[in-house]
């Protein structure tokens, strides 16, 4: 006899969290129930789950749409640095995601986690870059940043 069971982790070859599937009794009551890896698929449970992946969605599309609002602000931003560089308009070391998250927060007033500053933004000359920030796993911004040479 097969019984409905709500997965509460990933289990290879039987179906991932938060599924429902359909398994043996004996496996869903000696090892599913047992180990604490699935729950019966009551109404009750089902509901739960729904309502849990309803707000999961609802949380995830806020997200989303913070995200695009920010990207949208960014994206019609510059922003300067002043570096030390030589005559030839090479950057002394280089620029990267700190400076960038640091400028952008001083000057745009805005928190930009360094992490999610493009990693290829290793500038070492001096003039218009363009930089993609991660501002979400779905949205990434682009901002101008333009590097002058301090006197």
């Amino acid at each position: 006899m097969k019984v409905k069971v709500i997965l509460k982790e990933n289990i290879k070859g039987v179906g991932k969290k938060d599924e429902i599937v359909e398994v043996k009794d004996g496996y869903a009551n000696n090892f599913l129930f047992a180990q604490n890896k699935g729950i019966p698929a009551t109404p009750e449970n089902i509901n739960k789950l729904k309502s849990k992946n309803e707000k999961i969605k609802k949380t995830h599309d806020n997200d989303v749409k913070k995200a695009n609002e920010l990207k949208e602000l960014l994206s019609s931003k510059e922003i300067l640095l002043k570096v030390k560089a030589g005559n030839n308009g090479k950057v002394f070391g280089s620029v990267g995601g700190k400076e960038i998250a640091d400028a952008i927060k001083e000057q745009l007033n805005l928190e930009v986690d360094k992490k999610k500053v493009s990693t290829d933004a290793r500038m070492k000359e001096l003039g218009e870059h363009f930089i993609e920030i991660k501002l979400h796993p779905e949205v990434k911004a682009v901002i101008k940043v333009k590097l002058e040479g301090q006197e």
